[in-house]
């Protein structure tokens, strides 16, 4: 089956060429990320499923809805070419806000005019917020790599397809008494994210019995020069390791001033070290970071980031990302087949009490959960100067 692909002033419409029958009754996402877009099945005719996009491709949210974006337009080919859900297209409208939030505002109120039934959300809460303003609890909001806890509301029909970031520090605590650390240094800047994952990682840490010795400040993105902090800790006991949620080319800078100055220890860093091209960064050989998935053998994510590879000619950026955009997407779906409804109300209802959703990174639970999902955190490490699981914390 052909994609027809429509760009408008305000957009990217991705609507399929429609023919015949489709699914009887039932998601089966293995099938779907096993088509062959070159031997689709007949398509349904009739409304489509509309989802909306409201994607940050700037500099600042690139990273994650770049990735997402191409993975969620793949997939809803996939779901079409499978023959749609339950004799229904998907159709995914995506607008670019820029990374800024008028543009936001402006984009969420283009795709409600639009007839979207959902809408996926952008990374930082610095434009979720904005968005969330003008969706009102009338339009389900899927935050599709957000980590943000504040953004989830399940009254509001505000969701997270990650994990948020008290999972994420929690996890890191978990992994490091378990490696058997007992000693911790944490970096930080007051706020969300680069201050809430080490405080969260310092409550766990010490109530599993490690102790932290010291946190020190950071500014992030453009503090590169760590000399003050070195020093102290060159002076002090040297922890087993240094937690932060520094982007990748500031823990990289860290770790060569330490190196520098003797102190040798092992790091333990956030999401934000994939998100910020990590594996392209030196000196970060042998570093640890949480994450969404692993592309393990026989994983649905590795499954989409081959076929994506091969449809497309060109590999999908990130995966994990990828992966989310298809766990929301498969979220909607889910609410779809349990009401057999497209309204956005009925829909956002159904999400909030969805269990076991099979996503591509992992299944989504939202039932209880005021719109975080319970989902598994990856450990990976960085060996060969490639992605390795080292833990996975459920």
């Amino acid at each position: 089956m052909k994609q027809v692909l429509r760009t408008t002033l305000f957009g990217v419409i991705a609507a399929p060429l429609m023919y015949g029958s489709a699914f009887a009754g039932s998601f089966d996402i293995d099938a779907v990320l096993a088509t062959d877009l070159n031997a689709c099945k007949p398509a349904p005719s009739g409304s489509a499923l509309k989802i909306g996009y409201a994607a940050d491709f700037s500099d600042l949210g690139g990273f994650a809805d770049k990735p997402a974006s191409e993975a969620a337009l793949y997939f809803v080919d996939l779901v079409n070419c499978a023959g749609g859900v339950d004799g229904v297209p998907v159709e995914l409208v995506i607008k670019n806000i820029e990374g800024d939030p008028e543009v936001t505002q402006r984009a969420g109120k283009e795709l409600m005019s639009a007839g979207v039934s959902a809408i996926l959300g952008p990374p930082f809460p610095d434009f979720g917020e904005p968005l969330l303003q003008v969706t009102a609890g009338k339009v389900p909001t899927l935050f599709v790599a957000s980590t943000e806890p504040t953004l989830a509301a399940a009254e509001a029909m505000s969701f997270l397809v990650a994990f948020d970031d008290t999972a994420q520090a929690t996890a890191a605590a978990k992994f490091s008494l378990d490696k058997g650390w007992k000693t911790a240094v944490t970096f930080s800047s007051p706020g969300p994210y680069f201050g809430y994952n080490p405080q969260i990682f310092t409550k766990v840490f010490e109530a599993g019995g490690g102790k932290v010795i010291a946190d020190y400040n950071f500014v992030p993105i453009e503090g590169m020069d760590f000399s003050a902090q070195v020093n102290s800790m060159a002076a002090a006991e040297t922890p087993d390791v240094v937690y932060s949620a520094m982007l990748s080319f500031q823990s990289a800078v860290l770790k060569g001033q330490l190196d520098g100055a003797g102190v040798e220890t092992n790091y333990l860093v956030t999401d934000a070290f994939e998100a910020t091209g990590g594996y392209f960064t030196e000196g970060v050989e042998g570093f640890y970071h949480t994450t969404h998935s692993f592309p393990a053998e026989g994983s649905r994510v590795k499954q989409l980031a081959d076929g994506y590879a091969a449809a497309k000619g060109a590999e999908l950026e990130n995966a994990s990302f990828g992966g989310l955009a298809v766990d929301a997407i498969a979220v909607v779906i889910a609410a779809y087949q349990e009401t057999g409804s497209m309204e956005p109300g009925t829909l956002g209802k159904a999400i909030a009490g969805l269990d076991g959703v099979a996503g591509a990174t992992g299944s989504l639970s939202y039932s209880g959960t005021n719109g975080i999902p319970g989902k598994p955190v990856y450990v990976h490490q960085v060996v060969g100067g490639a992605p390795t699981l080292a833990a996975t914390v459920e």
